[in-house]
């Protein structure tokens, strides 16, 4: 790792510096949004209680960043309203203007000013300030995401990691009580994203500022998030904990979206799902109710090289620092289950194994 690298992961401010916000609610009631001709949210919901975290998390279409928009006060809304602290901020023919709202923005693409410097870029948000209040906001920013020898730099001069941090300076600077994340990582490469994620989830957590985090990586969410929330087409499918949305998903769709599957159709006998690995205990499908049988690789299959269990057969391994991502072929089932497991080295493809199901980490739906 060159010093630069290290000074990415390690040249952050001390925790516990960052400036208090007073935290708001932020509420969305049956927001609706039309572009050109498309309802792009249809009668969105979401209340989101004073510095709670709530990451926002669907596919591409789905209409995450539209309620980012609204919540900005970018994109007006066809119906329903966009309360904080109660006060309506949007409702059809009403749009306060977003430096109105006492909100952050922290955009996918930052939209730093490149003709303004470090210092310049922070100050700007802080205009209603006096500017000796302002400066101490400002370089207190600055200082805590490791960039108070930079201020007189331009945004040219910074890494893209550095970057990250001058806009999550310039967006907690002013203390809102509302910030609004738009894929913030998602520039940044696997080695720096986990560490920018976790100073940054530090920064917001000692603001206290109500989150709201659009994303479309589900275990950011899920690591990050006080409560997810899964949209899809326009409305919240599911939002519950991290824990709450990955044990009980509401639907197959859902499920998918969370981890990979191996999904087995069956059918239900004497409160069982009939498999080519074993009988699945389920609840609430009656006998003859045909099933979807929902395998996770990590938890649910343990694959042994002794007895008992499914003989089947390693097909494929692949050592993933400290964890083997294996493929093992069972009689009866067309595609391979994909497992994770501890590594093994003694383990071989082509060896003889016995599978054994986790039914906790089983997920059983009605086939549709």
């Amino acid at each position: 790792m060159t010093d630069q690298s290290a000074g990415e992961l390690q040249g952050w401010g001390a925790r516990g510096t960052a400036g208090v916000a007073f935290a708001a609610s932020l509420d969305f009631s049956d927001v609706s949004v039309s572009l050109g001709g498309r309802t792009v949210l249809d009668q969105f919901n979401l209340t989101i209680r004073p510095g709670e975290i709530i990451c926002l998390l669907g596919e591409s279409g789905s209409g995450k960043s539209t309620v980012l928009r609204v919540a900005a006060g970018i994109q007006p809304v066809s119906s329903g309203q966009v309360s904080i602290n109660g006060d309506v901020m949007s409702a059809p023919g009403r749009t306060v203007a977003p430096n109105n709202r006492g909100i952050g923005l922290m955009f996918q693409d930052y939209a730093l000013f490149p003709h303004m410097s470090v210092l310049d870029n922070v100050l700007f948000g802080l205009k209603g300030l006096g500017r000796k209040a302002a400066l101490a906001q400002a370089r207190s920013a600055l200082l805590r995401v490791g960039l108070g020898e930079r201020e007189a730099d331009f945004p040219h001069r910074l890494s893209g990691g550095q970057q990250q941090r001058l806009a999550l300076a310039r967006s907690v600077a002013p203390r809102p009580g509302v910030l609004l994340l738009d894929e913030p990582f998602s520039s940044l490469d696997a080695r720096l994203r986990e560490t920018v994620r976790g100073e940054t989830l530090a920064v917001l957590r000692e603001t206290h500022a109500t989150s709201l985090i659009v994303t479309h990586d589900p275990e950011e969410a899920m690591l990050m998030g006080d409560r997810v929330a899964l949209l899809r087409a326009g409305r919240i499918a599911q939002i519950g904990t991290a824990s709450e949305i990955y044990r009980k998903p509401v639907d197959l769709a859902a499920a998918r979206f969370f981890s990979p599957l191996a999904e087995i159709e069956a059918t239900v006998r004497n409160g069982a799902a009939e498999t080519p690995l074993g009988p699945v205990p389920v609840s609430g499908h009656a006998d003859g109710a045909r099933v979807v049988v929902a395998v996770r690789p990590t938890g649910a299959v343990r694959v042994e090289r002794n007895g008992p269990g499914i003989p089947g057969r390693l097909v494929a391994r692949r050592d993933a620092i400290g964890i083997d991502i294996c493929e093992v072929k069972v009689s009866g089932i067309d595609a391979p289950l994909g497992v994770r497991r501890p590594a093994d080295g003694n383990l071989t493809v082509g060896e003889d194994v016995f599978v054994t199901l986790n039914p906790e980490h089983i997920l059983v739906f009605e086939r549709v």
